[in-house]
């Protein structure tokens, strides 16, 4: 009798994620061994997450399964993004944003099973191109991108590590209040931002891949209350406290952020182009990915080839 051919599966994990420990690590591979042929390994940078993806998409593997939090999510997209070799998700780090927007189980064990019957589709990206005195970069965000604001806080929270692993969305809140109070209460617009022929000033820019999405746990970040075909794009002119807390209560209200003063919402534009004087700091899927002075964003919206729970 004839016998289709075992599908081979790359798990890449991270033991630092908050969640991870190595029963649990062998519990996920036995219940993916029983469906896939597995082959584990150990990332040491990265770098080395990206690199050993993207030789498996190059070697025909039918999936790479993240096993962690969302930097090993975005390491791992970044190596299959723009191939036939499906992501997967195991969650087992402090936030886990793509995978509640993929609606995985929150449950590492659950999920491993959820993947084993799981389905294939497509979902977005956004392409990032940055060329400064630093050099040129390309690379992909799964969920959100931004330059300014978001990605000082971002750098904030990465300063106390300890307190990102053990407290996660109550630490990224206080990080943002950090940036929003110290650095950004006063701060004059230093982003020229370009969208489809229209030009504006701002001190922050966010880049919305997916509708919903938070760094806060269940706490949704909507930036409208429309339904979004493409990016949301968030262009905030500047960040006194008298426009920061309608921001806040409106989108975490989920009633969008248009008509709030100095604040411009693009939908589904072809390229956002920004150029920061003096450099800026940004970050993809909240990971700080240095300074620049030029960035471009592109939509990718069938960029990447998710296994999802059927």
């Amino acid at each position: 009798m004839y016998r289709a051919a075992v599908q081979r599966v790359l798990l890449v994990a991270n033991p630092a994620a908050s969640g991870f420990t190595g029963a649990l690590h062998r519990n996920v591979t036995k219940v993916l061994s029983d469906r896939f042929l597995v082959d584990a390994v150990w990332p040491t940078s990265p770098a080395e997450n990206t690199r050993m993806c993207a030789d498996a998409a190059k070697d025909g593997f039918y999936a790479v399964i993240a096993m962690g939090g969302d930097g090993v999510v975005h390491h791992a997209a970044n190596g299959v993004a723009n191939t036939a070799t499906a992501l997967g998700i195991i969650p087992a780090g402090t936030t886990n944003v793509v995978a509640r927007i993929y609606g995985m189980p929150r449950k590492a064990v659950a999920c491993a099973e959820a993947l084993t019957t799981g389905r294939l589709a497509t979902a977005p990206l956004a392409h990032i191109a940055t060329s400064s005195g630093t050099g040129a970069r390309s690379t992909h965000a799964v969920f959100a991108a931004g330059i300014g604001y978001d990605a000082d806080m971002v750098a904030l929270a990465d300063q106390r590590p300890t307190s990102k692993y053990y407290f996660g969305a109550v630490h990224y809140a206080r990080s943002a209040a950090n940036a929003l109070l110290t650095e950004y209460r006063n701060r004059p617009a230093n982003l020229s931002v370009t969208c489809d022929g229209e030009r504006l000033d701002a001190v922050a820019v966010l880049v919305q891949v997916h509708d919903p999405f938070t760094y806060f746990g269940r706490l949704p970040l909507r930036l409208t209350n429309k339904n979004v075909l493409g990016l949301s794009v968030l262009v905030i002119e500047s960040l006194a406290l008298a426009r920061s807390i309608p921001i806040l209560l409106r989108s975490t209200a989920g009633r969008g952020l248009d008509k709030v003063k100095g604040v411009h919402l693009l939908q589904d534009p072809t390229k956002i182009v920004v150029e920061a004087d003096p450099p800026s700091r940004y970050q993809a899927d909240g990971e700080l990915l240095g300074s620049t002075d030029w960035i471009e964003i592109t939509p990718e919206p069938h960029g990447l080839l998710t296994l999802v729970p059927s």
